[in-house]
């Protein structure tokens, strides 16, 4: 399974019957793909919509329909649409239960750096400082390296995109809760040994007696 499928996978499962949820731009878009039948979450962009599904079929896009990142999005039945001072207010407000944000680097204390990209042009920073800020969890999906150099790192080399902890980070490798005494490893992927895990880890982790392998939804697009 692809990396990114193995991480949007897990995530969706963290989503709970009945919520709202932001999505950031690239990999937590997938997550939409792969909510497990039975359960009704509400998806939301900050560009304005309420009630978003996966891609449309290649020819059917409609110019109207993109999320934050200005991909194709469906308009799930029941879809709102609405301004972008809107959604902000649902988000700075703390109606949002949780957000999936991608990561460039999470610390030993559970701090994420997202929107700065290192020798890029930073057209701006999004919603990513508000969501991490105001939604009720955090959830961070992302591979835990980047050309063979680990992202989950001691403390941020690049700026933190808020101050506050994050709930949980979801990788390729494995699953890790921060908690007040760093981070915990609470899970491995599908085939990953702990060894394999501690060594693309940059920071250190706090490792239980127990550490099961990652559930898959079998959600399917």
């Amino acid at each position: 399974m692809d990396p990114k499928e193995i991480i949007a996978r897990r995530v969706a499962l963290e989503l709970r019957d009945g919520t709202l949820v932001n999505l950031g731009i690239g990999l937590p878009t997938l997550v939409a793909q792969y909510v497990p039948a039975g359960r009704t979450v509400a998806f939301q962009s900050e560009n304005g919509i309420i009630g978003f599904g996966a891609p449309p079929p290649e020819g059917m896009e409609d110019v109207n329909l993109t999320d934050a990142g200005g991909a194709f999005v469906s308009a799930l039945p029941g879809a709102v649409s609405f301004d972008s001072a809107m959604s902000f207010a649902f988000i700075r407000g703390g109606h949002v239960d949780a957000t999936v944000l991608g990561g460039l680097q999470v610390s030993s204390d559970g701090r994420l750096a997202n929107w700065m990209v290192p020798g890029k042009m930073v057209a701006g920073m999004g919603g990513a400082m508000d969501l991490v800020a105001g939604a009720r969890r955090v959830i961070i999906a992302m591979q835990h390296a980047s050309r063979g150099v680990s992202k989950i790192v001691p403390a941020l080399t690049l700026p933190a995109t808020a101050d506050r902890r994050v709930s949980l980070v979801v990788t390729d490798l494995a699953v890790l809760e921060p908690i007040q005494a760093g981070l915990l490893l609470r899970e491995r992927a599908p085939g990953v040994s702990i060894a394999e895990i501690v060594a693309a880890t940059e920071a250190s982790l706090i490792i239980p007696e127990d550490v099961p392998e990652m559930p898959i939804s079998n959600g399917s697009p």
